[in-house]
């Protein structure tokens, strides 16, 4: 029995996916993740701070620590959308290879879509449907349109939870007229530039999403079986919503199931896919806990 780990290193968090192989077939040991902000104002600079570059070489070597301990065989690391567009990505870089020997790889917005599709695809299952799996992450919002297991168009958007916050919700807790101008923003932003496209339903992965779900289902301890396939309503995004809205940060992360660290930038991730199932004029969507590192696994070492 071989292991392999995958670590996706985001603009908000890392994740490790740990997991053996064996014929033809992978078990999950340990799939967690660490919000570690690696973009932490770089919307603002266009440069990942040394700070931030610290606390995520930090995490990595945790995880890396965990990796040997389970005598992975072969370790894949990939970055998104912080490490594509900061201005000196190149310094993170050569920091992991120096100080921790791990190479990391930044793939384009349109193999991430690829990627994070094939993860969803046992979630789908078979169907002859319009589908669109979205992943709001904390620099960027990727979407997938396909029609059963036939991916036909990838979309990679600048825009994830942590600009907004850091643009518009100055108040704490916000204001109705911070909320609004979001709202407004967002629309005309997403609106613009997802045009001609049809759903017959959509899929949400990543932390936003599963994070809302957790919150959904008021849980405690995360539970991915829980949240595979649950399903959302566009009123449950909504009350969501006025959750988040009229509380402070220090009092959102008293609620069960939202990761402490996600509160700040929880609001502007939930406003997103308000906004998304408001353009394809969907009240519902599918939750998968699957993400890219999935289908990173299913493409190197199932296919």
């Amino acid at each position: 029995m071989k292991k392999y780990a995958i670590l996706d290193i985001g603009t908000n968090s890392i994740k490790f996916f740990l997991f053996s192989i064996e014929n033809g077939k992978s078990t999950t040991i340990i799939d967690s993740n660490k919000i570690s902000r690696l973009g932490e104002g770089l919307i603002k600079t266009g440069i990942i701070s040394e700070k931030a570059m610290d606390r995520n070489i930090e995490v990595l070597r945790e995880f890396l620590k965990s990796a040997e301990e389970e005598n992975v065989k072969e370790i894949t690391a990939v970055g998104t959308m912080c490490l594509r567009s900061a201005k000196n990505s190149d310094v993170f870089l050569k920091k992991a290879k120096d100080e921790l020997g791990l190479i990391i790889k930044v793939i384009p917005g349109e193999e991430e879509a690829r990627l994070s599709y094939l993860a969803v695809l046992s979630t789908i299952g078979n169907t002859d449907k319009k589908v669109v799996v979205f992943d709001t992450g904390g620099g960027s919002t990727e979407f997938i349109f396909g029609r059963g297991i036939d991916l036909n168009d990838r979309i990679s958007l600048n825009l994830g939870a942590v600009h907004p916050t850091e643009e518009f919700l100055n108040s704490n807790p916000v204001t109705n007229d911070e909320l609004k101008t979001m709202q407004n923003y967002m629309m005309n932003f997403f609106s613009a530039r997802i045009t001609n496209k049809e759903a017959d339903y959509l899929i949400g992965i990543g932390g936003t999403v599963t994070s809302m779900g957790a919150v959904m289902h008021k849980m405690v301890e995360y539970n991915p079986k829980i949240i595979q396939g649950s399903q959302m309503t566009l009123e449950e995004v909504k009350n969501q919503i006025e959750l988040y809205k009229n509380k402070t940060i220090e009092e959102r992360k008293q609620i069960p199931g939202l990761q402490p660290k996600r509160a700040d930038v929880i609001l502007a991730g939930a406003e997103i896919i308000n906004t998304i199932m408001k353009i394809f004029k969907i009240d519902s969507f599918t939750i998968s806990d699957r993400g890219l590192r999935h289908g990173l696994m299913f493409d190197k070492y199932l296919k």
